[in-house]
């Protein structure tokens, strides 16, 4: 069953690293797949995961780039995909079956924010399809390594969400905006709302097989490659730079150094805390409380995103019906069970 969606009081907190969190503990023999794990809080994913002895595979869209972020990491390797491309997930998934490895920690943390208006080659919305639909494809085609593991002593997988989810459910009857208009924050929350429900989903049917799911908020983190479509005005007026174009650093606020906002990644990941437990959704380093229902609006910078997560998106009943909305989508008949 999935775990009670309260804070558990961690030793850890807003201010933590990922480092700090991984301290003290070995993963030499696992392995890990981490997406988006060349740039960002996902490189310092990496690099934490990999210091502490696992083998970690970084699924990359450019190559070149990938190359320069990752050279000097030991135990740390490569493999082509796009998370908008189903038949690279496919090729990447087969690539890493065939290697005979098990799969202990899969950590989903690819995504795009608030771009203008693209679609994939099926016509699917391009925050949907790289935030949820990409990573749902990539979980079921990897299913059998992770049962693999979960057999063996536990699998976790790892789903990046944001506070973000707050700005809007998953909107069912349309969730490729079809037939209403585009608004590209609506489209982040949404998307990141599927990915706790994703993860709460997955959680229900994989625990028996021993693979757990968490989903989390890393915290604003100015400088990374995921604000890039962001104008820096607003950031101001968010408080999130200074007047210097600089990032503000505050834990409190949420605003987060690169390895800050990996920490709480790294700690879904390893955590003994979280032992027989799943499903939740995290933030500091902690299960996060139900957030009040308030009014958010990422179009007005006065709005201030509280702690915690929206019931919407811890709903049991819209996680299945967001699973059966995946299968349709992407084409797939995955169980899970």
């Amino acid at each position: 069953m999935p775990s009670s969606q309260a804070p558990i009081g961690s030793r850890f907190g807003a201010a933590s690293t990922a480092e700090e969190v991984v301290s003290g503990i070995d993963l030499s023999g696992k392995t890990a797949i981490v997406t988006g794990g060349y740039a960002g809080i996902g490189l310092e994913t990496v690099r934490v995961l990999a210091g502490a002895g696992a083998e970690i595979v970084v699924p990359v869209r450019d190559q070149a780039k990938a190359e320069r972020a990752l050279a000097g990491l030991a135990r740390v390797s490569s493999a082509p995909m796009d998370l908008m491309d189903p038949a690279s997930i496919d090729a990447f998934a087969e690539t890493f079956l065939a290697s005979g490895r098990a799969l202990d920690i899969l950590v989903n943390n690819a995504g795009v924010m608030a771009p203008p208006l693209a679609r994939d080659a099926r016509g699917y919305e391009s925050q949907f399809s790289t935030n949820h639909l990409g990573h749902f494809q990539l979980t079921a085609r990897l299913w059998p390594a992770l049962k693999a593991a979960g057999a063996a002593g536990g699998a976790r997988v790892v789903e990046l969400s944001s506070r973000g989810h707050r700005f809007s459910p998953v909107m069912f009857d349309d969730v490729n905006f079809e037939r209403r208009g585009y608004d590209p924050w609506l489209g982040y929350g949404q998307s990141k709302t599927a990915n706790i429900l994703f993860a709460l989903e997955l959680d229900r049917r994989g625990e028996s097989h021993g693979v757990r799911a968490f989903s989390l908020h890393p915290g604003g983190i100015v400088a990374t490659d995921l604000g890039r479509h962001l104008d820096p005005s607003r950031l101001r007026d968010m408080g999130a730079i200074d007047d210097n174009g600089e990032p503000v650093i505050d834990p409190a606020r949420s605003l987060k150094t690169i390895p800050q906002g990996a920490a709480t990644s790294v700690w879904c990941a390893v955590s003994p805390d979280l032992d027989g437990m799943g499903g939740v959704y995290c933030d500091d380093c902690d299960v996060a409380p139900i957030a009040p229902e308030t009014v958010e609006n990422a179009s007005d910078p006065s709005t201030r995103l509280t702690t915690g997560v929206r019931a919407y998106a811890v709903d049991p009943d819209a996680a299945k019906r967001l699973w059966t909305l995946s299968q349709h989508l992407t084409g797939l008949t995955w169980e899970a069970e």
